[in-house]
């Protein structure tokens, strides 16, 4: 995983590497700062939330969370840039675990995600989100058990 510098342009995006580009975008949107992150995508940006929730910008998937967790940041793992990409467009993979509250206030950590990202140009064009989330609320629940 590379360290980025926090940028304070949208123009600056584009000289990220495409690692770099989901690292920096990971921090602004667990701030979190939709508004900031949203400099880093396209217009026509599509984000698809486990169960196939479609989203169209970084403010849809802050709202979405504020509905499942009083909190949740990323402990990134490792940020992975498929071989073969290009700058036309490049598919990148961040994975780690979520940590934060539940919206009772329970704390909870090690919740697994993998995100699936394509950069096209320099800017984040698509986003896929998976987690263990539903799988922890159903044993919160009594509906699954381990």
């Amino acid at each position: 995983m590379t360290s980025s510098t926090p940028l304070s342009s949208a123009s600056a995006a584009s000289a990220l590497d495409p690692e770099a580009l989901i690292n920096e975008y990971l921090r602004r949107h667990m701030i979190p700062d939709p508004v900031a992150a949203a400099e880093l995508v396209t217009p026509d940006m599509q984000i698809r939330f486990t169960g196939n929730r479609a989203m169209r910008s970084p403010a849809e998937a802050t709202a979405f969370n504020a509905g499942r967790y009083a909190w949740v940041k990323k402990r990134i793992v490792a940020t992975e840039v498929v071989n073969g990409g290009t700058a036309d467009q490049t598919v990148v993979y961040s994975r780690g675990t979520l940590y934060g509250a539940w919206p009772d206030g329970t704390l909870f950590e090690g919740n697994r995600y993998v995100d699936r990202y394509v950069v096209r140009h320099g800017r984040i064009s698509e986003m896929d989100v998976w987690n263990d989330s539903a799988e922890w609320l159903l044993l919160r629940a009594g509906i699954a058990t381990l």
